[in-house]
This record gives structure tokens, sequence and C-alpha cells, in this order.
């Protein structure tokens, strides 16, 4: 796994953790039944709490990204194209909504955040 932790950003590690381990079984990274690094190993490497990883392993296993087996280990849970097509979109839809109430919080009108969209689009 390649993570990358900020700690000056205002998205707590354990979010950031959980993000870039979903962007990574997504991707297909990640392989299905592939074991993640045990919650000390990765802390150490990161030198974060164990705690901390602990959370982001919990918070993906409730999401049904990984499986825990006691004893053994965390897992990249079996999934289907269609939850990982769906995990993308909601990811995407939740950076547009940010992006949109940023927007909208500096005053921009809905015509000036469509025109802001437009121009990127034509960017790209």
């Amino acid at each position: 796994m390649h993570i990358i932790l900020n700690s000056s950003s205002m998205v707590p590690i354990y979010e950031q953790l959980m993000d870039q381990v979903k962007n990574e079984i997504i991707s297909g990274e990640l392989a299905q039944n592939e074991a993640l690094p045990s919650v000390r190993a990765l802390s150490g490497e990161l030198r974060i709490s164990a705690l901390t990883v602990k959370k982001a392993y919990d918070r993906l296993e409730e999401e049904g990204f990984v499986v825990t087996v006691h004893g053994k280990g965390t897992y990249v849970a079996a999934t289907d194209q269609q939850l990982a097509i769906e995990a993308r979109r909601k990811s995407v839809e939740d950076d547009f909504a940010a992006a949109v109430q940023r927007a909208s919080a500096v005053g921009f009108t809905k015509d000036e955040i469509l025109k802001i969209v437009e121009i990127i689009l034509e960017e790209t």
C-alpha cells in the first residue's frame, strides 16, 4: 500500500487513511482477499497511533470494504464491480457537493457555478 498522510489537512488522519485504502481497493491495486498490514505494522510505518489505524479499519469494515478475521488479520472483502463503481460515483458527488457549498458560501449564483463547471469541462 502507498499511503501518504497530510498532518496539516483539515481531514482527520483516519479518514485520509480510509480514503486511500478505499481508492486502492476500488482501483484494483489491492486485490480481493489480500491481507492489509496489521494495525501495529501500519501505525509504526506511518508513525501514527494504532488506535487511528484501528478506527480506519473498523470504518472500512462497516462500509464493506474489508473483513477482519480475529487472530488472523484484516483482508480486502470480496466486492462486486457495481459496488466499486457506486463508491467512485459517491466520492465524486461528495467532492462536487463540497465545491458547490464553498462556492455558494462566497456568494456564487447557480448560473456562475454552472459556468465554472462548463469552463473546467472544456479545459479537460
